[in-house]
């Protein structure tokens, strides 16, 4: 699997967003970064306009009308697109595939049945068009929301939404690309060059490119242990739950090399990653999209010590905050039972964050970097006071100095007050967390 990071990098990017959310302008920003860098910059335009633009008016369409329409479009946008990925892969230089709006973007505008009719007549299904298609999804949010004194639709001949109506098709464009394992949310918390920072940024930091101090995103994981139980589905806003399978395989400490197996619906993507320690601050991940056969291929190479590592995971919008909601499955190490990790990406201070946690989920405290809630750690088959291979050096510096290593080698999670996420908690009697909820917890 070495080599294949040593080959040229083809790296398909949807820019999709609300309208006057900065698609355009990010484009040409985009356009120019890369190609600064060396990189071949390819931009696929969006489909929708190049067809509207030719004086169609949904208006004068009735119900199948629009259905052939939507399902044209769709099949017109992957035969635009094909042909630019085509190209990129002849090319002897890295690319970069710029697309103006994706495939998930039609579904928007049509009803959840019209699209499934849509998936079934034409063979097409999600994971294929989210999943798999495109390496990595930003959602550019609308100035209607949280930039209003900015928005305007004077600059785009196809556009005429007042700001509501702006708001709606935000949420709707956002709403279709949940799932999606590398999805970027650009909101309005910053003035416009910010913003345009803050999106080269997620690109960068995805493909591994050191940015130095140009961007200055700073954006970070983050991870919440949650409680149960788990509020009804009607609590959550519009989620998607993929069955999620991990594989460690055999490697080289202090690597850790594992595999992704993700779908829904009976449909899978694979996910090689690579993760080394802490190099100038930062654990690094090399990610490669697999086939299925490379796939079962690697499987041959699973490290026995470890259980392969089942979850439940929900995606889901809250506030502009993209979330991943890992529930473990058996069968696993007892130490798994019952264990829900909340995870999320985030550039926002501690306090702008708090008001942008789910409320309905009850989280205890935040765990980012505690080697107890590594997957690594979490799968390994023997007991952690007996294990040689847990591992507890591979998270930032800041974060191995929250911890001290028991004689036992289980971690100590620290002082007897919880530090979750800004707010101290103490162990005993009744604590509130950051996103309003309460817990209570006893030595």
């Amino acid at each position: 699997m070495q080599s294949n990071n040593d080959k040229k990098k083809v790296y398909r990017l949807v820019l999709t967003g609300g309208p006057c959310g900065g698609k355009t302008t990010g484009q040409s920003r985009l356009c120019t970064f890369f190609e600064n860098l060396g990189w071949k910059v390819f931009r696929v335009p969006e489909t929708a306009s190049v067809l509207l633009s030719g004086g169609i008016k949904f208006s004068d369409l009735n119900a199948e009308q629009v259905y052939q329409f939507q399902e044209n479009l769709l099949k017109t946008m992957l035969q635009i697109e094909n042909t630019f990925f085509e190209l990129a892969s002849t090319s002897s230089r890295n690319c970069l595939i710029i697309c103006d709006r994706g495939a998930m973007d039609p579904s928007a505008f049509i009803s959840k049945e019209t699209w499934e009719r849509m998936m079934r007549e034409n063979n097409w299904n999600n994971v294929e068009l989210r999943d798999n298609r495109y390496n990595q999804i930003v959602h550019m949010v609308t100035a209607a929301r949280g930039a209003e004194d900015f928005y305007s639709t004077e600059d785009h001949a196809c556009r005429s939404e007042g700001v509501d109506l702006a708001r709606d098709l935000d949420h709707n464009a956002a709403a279709a690309w949940v799932g999606h394992p590398y999805f970027d949310v650009i909101d309005n918390s910053t003035d416009f060059e910010g913003k345009m920072r803050r999106m080269i940024g997620s690109v960068c930091q995805r493909l591994g490119i050191d940015t130095g101090d140009r961007l200055l995103t700073n954006s970070r994981k983050l991870k919440f242990l949650v409680t149960g139980p788990l509020p009804d589905d009607s609590i959550y806003p519009s989620f998607q739950d993929f069955e999620v399978v991990h594989n460690y395989l055999q490697s080289e400490p202090p690597n850790q090399v594992r595999l992704r197996k993700r779908g829904q619906a009976g449909h899978f993507s694979y996910i090689h990653t690579v993760r080394r320690p802490v190099k100038l601050g930062q654990v690094v991940e090399v990610k490669t999209q697999l086939t299925h056969r490379d796939y079962i291929n690697l499987l041959a190479q699973k490290d026995s010590s470890h259980f392969t590592i089942y979850k439940k995971r929900r995606c889901f919008l809250v506030n502009n905050q993209y979330f991943q909601l890992d529930i473990y499955q058996s069968p696993s190490h007892p130490r798994c039972k019952g264990l829900m990790l909340l995870e999320t990406y985030t550039a926002l201070n501690e306090s702008s964050l708090r008001e942008r946690l789910p409320v309905f989920l009850k989280l205890e405290k935040e765990v980012t970097g505690n080697p107890n809630y590594s997957m690594f750690n979490l799968s390994l088959r023997e007991d952690w006071k007996n294990s040689k291979k847990f591992c507890a050096t591979i998270a930032g510096p800041n974060d191995v100095q929250k911890y001290s290593k028991k004689q036992n080698g289980h971690i100590d999670e620290g002082p007897i007050r919880e530090k979750i996420n800004g707010h101290a908690s103490d162990i005993e009697g009744n604590n509130t967390l950051t996103n309003g909820n309460t817990f209570t917890s006893k030595v």
